[in-house]
């Protein structure tokens, strides 16, 4: 295309001519700026984000930034439409991040003199053109691109050159020091307050300060000035406007400095540097700590719409949510939202933003953190599954947590920041307790109780058994019965109708408790009916699937009631009942279906366990899982983590014991292994003569088979008696003739002494 200069020879190259520098006209029949209201079709499909690989060096002073690109798209539905803009951005201490439960690297101070860059530009491969997209500003025949000029797609102007100079005065009062970074919406200054103490500020400009949209959102940035202050949330101190050299106002967003490093960079410097990923922890503990600012925007009735590990800025101190230009007021149907690819909800150009939406933006952020996700089209794509990720592979609760934060159908997210991030901590805790084996019990009950009673100590449990050990899902306080619930005894279907009648129609609690009473007596019948009624009034409850599958055990459809905890166990990755819940039904159905030992249901004992000792059940049930698998050594070493504290300490010993010698082949015995037992046995301390006299027979009668066997023991004594056969026999007669001391059966006395007759030494007269 030639210049249309008058004298001018010269051609137009990326909207400029490549002599005499005039702009070019804009092509015919496409507008510059973009309507306020225009509506583009929002790109279908891609989810996603980066993880690329690492780019040639740029030359010094280039800034790295991720393209502007600006998408609208229309709401559909009875809303009016909208316009939705996606915006794709680019002597060691520790601290304590996550609930205090993970040490992190401190993140150094930074002068912020030292951050201004000696000469920036934005690297040629990151120009795009802020309505349409597509590449702008790029070199042809070893010539440079232009940083100026009008894209020869769609006509807008681009400019990317900073519009601010070094000691510049802005709205006459912030100094500018010089450029920091380029992001999606222009240029990013730091300026120092001569009003205010000298302090140091960050000014934020406009992409293209001509673009009615991109002001809009400094202006919607504004609008909130007054309400968000949040010790996690850059502070916002003004709004200025001033004109350039070009004569074109500016706007610009006066914001707190906040030195340190984003989350983004801390990634790529670990992905340069072929560290991988962040550690899950890690990720975890600074998505938490950053959850509150998210909550409280939410409380204000405002969306971030832009959460991703760019916008979380590494502190000092704490982390914050940097770069207000997204928030949006969550009953804003007008005004246009901003968000990156890869990280939005699918639905957002519909629905608009909800805590929902957030929801899975925290889901997506905490994914590309922690593991490498798929890419299309430039951003990230599905999550990865267990099968090619092996992180998720080893964290079933943390691959469940990601799953409800992203799932597809909104409704089936978390329903709050506050929920997530409960559930999260759990995680956490498991994730933790898995990496040093030392166990991270939660501080306090989220949804359920604690445990009313072991179950399957010393013999696989039974249904009723369980039903009436597992913890019971707390009641909401809030309910319209729970006074009512709190001062209420009875505990029979009958009585509790009685008692509860004055309660409140409306009350969920009430309906509930009548749900447990039915099961623990027995009736799943009645319970399955009166699930049935309440889940007619109130919907899809976790709760309900809990009680569900409860009287599923009780009917012994064990495969049902294990699908039922499932759902609760996706609904709730970061509790223990349901994972532990799962394990025995799992364990029970292999059972009865005559099935070997089930490593899932083993995985679920040993993440239980891992995490919280309170749940002793899941002690046994793991060393039942490993011994029915042959692996004796694992089902002892589960066994030996029960504390001396438990009231289960003894059983423990004793199971052990039993794991190590029960049903064991002659070929495997040997003299150590004998002492090993005799020594636990010996260290024992039984409530009840009978379980003392049982455990200690057993290492008897397996020594007295391996000595007939032709084996000769060392000279030193075993649990007090001689280890050869006259020895062990005589100690076996004792433990016989003190368990029909003790039996109240006369028959099985008679049985008793008789076999205490039979085993005695023989003597010689």
């Amino acid at each position: 295309m030639r210049c249309r200069e008058t004298g001018c020879a010269g051609t137009i190259v990326d909207g400029y001519c490549d002599r005499c520098g005039m702009a070019a006209e804009p092509p015919a029949g496409r507008a510059v700026e973009e309507s306020p209201g225009a509506a583009i079709p929002l790109p279908g499909g891609g989810t996603g984000e980066y993880a690329p690989p690492p780019e040639p060096p740029e030359p010094p002073g280039t800034v790295a930034v991720e393209p502007p690109g600006t998408v609208a798209a229309a709401r559909t539905g009875p809303s009016t439409a909208r316009t939705v803009r996606t915006r794709s951005t680019s002597a060691r201490r520790r601290n304590r991040r996550g609930a205090g439960l993970v040490e992190v690297p401190p993140v150094p101070r930074v002068d912020p003199a030292t951050a201004v860059l000696t000469d920036p530009r934005v690297p040629e491969s990151k120009r795009f053109c802020a309505k349409c997209e597509r590449p702008v500003g790029r070199g042809h025949d070893e010539r440079p691109g232009r940083a100026e000029g009008f894209c020869p797609h769609c006509g807008t102007r681009f400019s990317f050159v900073p519009k601010l100079s070094r000691g510049e005065l802005v709205g006459n009062q912030y100094e500018v020091a010089g450029a920091l970074a380029h992001g999606g919406l222009g240029w990013i200054y730091l300026a120092v307050d001569r009003k205010v103490s000298n302090r140091w500020v960050v000014l934020k400009g406009l992409l293209n300060s001509e673009d009615p949209t991109a002001m809009a959102a400094a202006l919607a940035e504004r609008r909130f000035l007054a309400q968000v202050e949040h010790p996690n949330i850059v502070k916002i101190f003004n709004f200025v406007e001033h004109t350039g050299s070009d004569g074109v106002p500016v706007g610009y967003i006066v914001m707190e400095y906040v030195g340190g490093t984003s989350l983004d960079q801390l990634l790529r410097d670990r992905l340069a540097e072929r560290d991988g990923h962040l550690p899950p922890a890690q990720a975890i503990a600074y998505v938490l700590d950053i959850l509150p600012a998210l909550g409280y925007l939410h409380g204000l009735d405002l969306a971030y719409c832009d959460f991703k590990p760019g916008n979380i800025m590494l502190t000092a101190e704490q982390p914050k949510l940097i770069d207000l230009g997204a928030v949006i007021a969550i009953d804003d149907e007008d005004s246009p939202i901003y968000g990156t690819a890869g990280y939005q909800a699918p639905e957002i150009a519909r629905t608009g933003p909800t805590v929902a939406t957030e929801i899975y933006t925290v889901g997506r952020t905490l994914a590309v953190l922690m593991m490498n996700v798929p890419q299309r089209d430039g951003h990230f794509a599905e999550l990865p599954g267990p099968d090619t990720e092996p992180l998720l592979a080893g964290h079933d609760s943390l691959h469940r947590f990601l799953l409800r934060a992203t799932d597809i159908d909104p409704d089936s997210r978390f329903g709050s920041v506050e929920e997530l991030a409960e559930q999260l901590t759990g995680v956490l805790r498991e994730v933790l307790a898995a990496g040093d084996g030392r166990p991270r019990p939660p501080e306090q009950p989220i949804n359920f109780g604690p445990p009313r009673a072991p179950f399957g100590i010393g013999a696989p449990p039974t249904p009723p058994e369980i039903v009436a050990a597992l913890p019971v899902p707390l009641a909401d306080t809030g309910d319209p019965g729970a006074a009512l619930l709190a001062v209420t005894t009875e505990t029979t279907v009958a009585d509790l109708e009685t008692a509860l009648a004055a309660g409140s129609d409306e009350s969920v609690e009430i309906p509930l408790r009548l749900i447990r009473a039915a099961i623990e007596s027995g009736d799943a019948a009645d319970a399955h009916r009166r699930i049935g009624e309440l889940a007619a009034v109130v919907g899809a409850d976790w709760r309900l699937s809990w009680f569900r599958a409860c009287a599923r055990l009780i009917e012994g459809e064990f495969d049902a009631a294990a699908a039922e905890f499932d759902a609760v166990y996706s609904s709730l990755p970061g509790e223990a009942a349901p994972k532990l819940a799962l394990a025995v039904a799992s364990e029970l159905g292999r059972a009865a279906a005559g099935a070997g030992p089930d490593a899932e249901a083993g995985r679920y004992y040993e993440t239980v366990w891992q995490t919280d000792r309170a749940h002793v059940s899941a002690a046994f049930g793991l060393a039942r899982l490993r011994r029915a698998a042959g692996d004796r050594d694992g089902a002892v070493t589960a066994l030996d983590q029960v504390e001396p504290s438990s009231a289960l300490y003894s059983e423990a010993r004793v199971a052990a014991v039993e794991a190590l010698l029960h049903d064991r082949d002659p070929g495997e015995i040997t003299e150590e292994l004998l002492r090993e037992c005799g020594e636990r046995v010996s260290r024992l301390t039984l409530d009840s003569t009978r379980r003392a006299v049982a455990i200690r027979s057993l290492v008897l009668e397996t020594s007295l088979r391996w000595l007939a066997a032709g084996h000769r023991a060392a000279p030193a004594p075993l649990l007090g008696n001689d280890f050869d056969l006259g020895g062990v026999r005589a100690g076996l007669e004792s433990c016989y003739r003190a368990v029909a001391h003790d039996t109240g059966d006369m028959w099985r006395r008679f049985a008793l002494v008789q076999r205490a007759n039979e085993i005695r030494p023989r003597s010689v007269l």
